[in-house]
């Protein structure tokens, strides 16, 4: 039996990750030079090669087409579906299968391909990369198995990621998918996913600071305060380029907005990270409100990938416990 939670954050995951696609790396003015009436949902034929990408050396990406966030988050839950539980090792393995943005300019990725060593393991890098795949350890435990989630937290980022605000970051992430795929609310939620940041950090660096999560509570307090979410603000005073903005960010959307549709546009809209933070944002909120995945926009995604997403939910809902 498929939890319709758990589809619908495999979904939220797979259309923010190609609508965010299309503005990653931009700033607010260019995602306004790119698309003059903002980013509305995939912007163009789905399948057809998105114009900024036109002639790029390394890959043209398609309207539609997903990235290394949603590959990896597929490779991190068929490792999952063969140990019945998390083990780096066998998410190394089924990582090495992977073949998008395997290139020196995402350096984590590409010294994981280069050692070409499904064991292998590092403390280094403190990007977001975890955070991005995380999530199929957040369907498979409840959100009170507080030691399960850390610990299959810390398994799936290790290949590629292990400094402290990284392990912080998938922490939080897997906790906040756990809650709101059992129906937690969004102050819960975001409570849960505090803890799980501090926890994890303060495990890796043996000291009491607590970083990440510093900054998720300022974040999430201000932009509590704000009668609308705005692109314009937000990209001037929280572009998501940094581990410190990316994951708040999303999960602040996560929690303070009530529709998975709405929070991927703004985060494709804001621009920087876009894709990080719309599928993020759109797992966690895919979750909470499944009626809110924009279904016409997912049927695209899935026709461009060719994803089966529903045979994976089935499998992740078999384990959750």
């Amino acid at each position: 039996m498929i939890d319709k939670r758990i589809f619908a954050s495999l979904k939220g995951i797979a259309l923010g990750d190609a609508i965010g696609k299309q503005t990653e790396g931009l700033s607010r003015g260019a995602v306004l030079r790119w698309y003059p009436g903002g980013v509305r949902g995939l912007e163009g034929t789905p399948g057809t090669v998105i114009p900024r990408y036109v002639g790029n050396v390394r890959h043209e990406w398609q309207i539609g087409e997903t990235t290394d966030d949603t590959e990896r988050t597929l490779a991190v839950a068929r490792a999952i579906l063969q140990d019945r539980d998390v083990r780096h090792t066998t998410v190394g393995r089924e990582m090495l299968l992977c073949q998008k943005s395997v290139h020196p300019g995402v350096v984590s990725l590409w010294e994981f391909h280069q050692a070409n060593d499904p064991a292998r393991v590092t403390d280094e890098h403190d990007g977001c990369g975890a955070a991005v795949r995380v999530a199929p350890v957040g369907m498979i435990h409840s959100s009170f198995q507080t030691n399960a989630l850390l610990r299959g937290a810390h398994q799936a980022s290790i290949p590629t990621h292990g400094g402290p605000l990284a392990l912080a970051a998938a922490a939080a992430t897997a906790t906040a998918v756990s809650a709101a795929v059992d129906g937690l609310g969004s102050q819960d939620i975001m409570q849960l996913a505090l803890q799980a940041a501090e926890v994890a950090e303060r495990e890796r660096t043996g000291g009491l600071d607590g970083i990440l999560a510093e900054r998720m509570r300022a974040l999430h307090e201000e932009l509590s305060r704000k009668h609308a979410l705005d692109p314009d603000d937000l990209s001037a005073t929280h572009f998501p380029d940094s581990p410190l903005t990316i994951v708040p960010l999303a999960i602040s959307l996560a929690v303070l907005m009530p529709s998975a549709k709405d929070a991927i546009l703004l985060a494709a809209n804001i621009g920087g990270d876009s894709d990080s933070v719309a599928s993020i944002a759109g797992g966690i909120l895919g979750a909470r409100h499944p009626e809110t995945i924009d279904a016409q926009s997912y049927e695209a995604v899935q026709r461009v990938n060719g994803l089966d997403l529903e045979t994976v939910a089935a499998g992740l809902s078999g384990l959750r416990r």
